[in-house]
């Protein structure tokens, strides 16, 4: 019975998540977010390079921390706990030791920062 439970607590919890998430919401409005952008990403850090090209940028937003995770273009680390204020569609500057700029809205996605010697690029859209 527990196990039920558990199913359907993940099950609504999943629904809520998903439907909460249209294509028409921004980031920037909600205190839970999972959106996925689709276009060009890349990046670089000595020896490792990942040329710009097509991929995709899933972001999680929980409160006011963001978590921006690349799939489908090589193997580019996730750029995590970036703290951006509700209301804000991204930043300028320096945010959690990572330096550039994030600029987000319901449909594009911007991401040129860098951090450690590593630099992130993304031009994507939903």
């Amino acid at each position: 019975m527990k196990s039920i439970l558990k199913f359907l607590g993940i099950a609504l919890f999943a629904t809520f998540v998903f439907a909460s998430c249209s294509k028409d919401d921004n980031p920037a409005d909600n205190n839970l977010f999972v959106g996925t952008y689709t276009g060009n990403t890349g990046y670089t850090s000595g020896d490792n390079t990942v040329d710009y090209g097509p991929g995709k940028v899933t972001v999680v937003k929980v409160g006011d921390k963001y978590k921006f995770d690349f799939r489908d273009n090589g193997n580019i680390p996730s750029i995590t706990d970036v703290v951006i204020a509700k209301g804000e569609e991204g930043y300028i500057g320096t945010v959690n030791g990572y330096t550039g700029v994030i600029k987000f809205n319901a449909n594009n996605l911007n991401i040129a920062v860098a951090k450690d010697g590593a630099a992130w690029a993304a031009d994507c859209n939903r």
